[in-house]
């Protein structure tokens, strides 16, 4: 299929969770052999959040990492949110004995205030946002001074001896791997195509630092395929 960009690709996404929701944390766990469980757990590790915090899981699909934050930090206040609500649908459901908010929410227009989060993480958001630069802007709006900034997002593969193998794996397994579980082999050929045409973690990483974030960093996991990026919002703007 082609891959999409530009105004058709917010609809497109949104319609492709909607036809996933059901599936989506299986698929997650499969595609990746559970590394995602891992994956989110060092997401909250690395904001170390104060007591109290006031956290927001952005494009949280069915809320897994409000709900590792609250296991890690059952003080902290989580808010789940997300412009499917489909997915918001089967979160709450799943995490029905969670104090999670549950809000639905554009990534591109987010409905919080200026300055409200002490901290947002988001897990394989930022490649599926039609507009990267405004996405990173209204994450730093909503984020307080001295506030975390974590993303988890899969990354385009550098060349490697481990190319092929991590092209197999994109091309081959996972869309057979979708059309065997969810029945959907469009979405799972979409999904890899968004990787490949994802930004490089260093052109992520640059971005972040664009939009106004400070002390930025990442790392690749998964051959290559996933990083976890980072950054702070400054006290003192500049």
């Amino acid at each position: 299929m082609e891959y999409l960009s530009g105004s058709g690709k917010a609809q497109h996404v949104q319609g492709m969770f909607v036809r996933l929701s059901k599936h989506y944390d299986l698929m997650n766990r499969i595609m990746t052999a559970r590394q995602d469980i891992r994956w989110r757990q060092e997401v909250v590790q690395r904001l170390n959040l104060p007591v109290g915090s006031l956290l927001l899981d952005l494009g949280a699909g069915t809320g897994d990492l409000a709900k590792e934050a609250l296991l890690l930090h059952p003080d902290c206040q989580c808010v789940a949110a997300d412009f499917t609500l489909e997915m918001l649908l089967v979160g709450k459901a799943k995490n029905k004995q969670m104090p999670i908010e549950w809000a639905a929410s554009d990534a591109l227009c987010l409905s919080f205030p200026t300055n409200t989060f002490s901290a947002i993480v988001s897990g394989f958001l930022m490649r599926n946002v039609s507009d990267i630069d405004h996405a990173l802007f209204e994450q730093h709006r909503v984020l307080k001074p001295g506030g975390k900034i974590v993303i988890l997002d899969t990354t385009r593969p550098v060349k490697s001896l481990l190319r092929p193998l991590t092209n197999f794996h994109l091309h081959k397994v996972i869309p057979y791997l979708g059309a065997l579980i969810t029945g959907d082999r469009i979405a799972y050929t979409y999904l890899p195509q968004s990787t490949e045409n994802f930004l490089l973690a260093e052109q992520l990483a640059a971005c972040m630092v664009l939009a106004g974030f400070r002390h930025v960093g990442f790392r690749r996991l998964m051959l290559g395929t996933v990083a976890i990026h980072w950054g702070i919002k400054p006290d003192i703007p500049g």
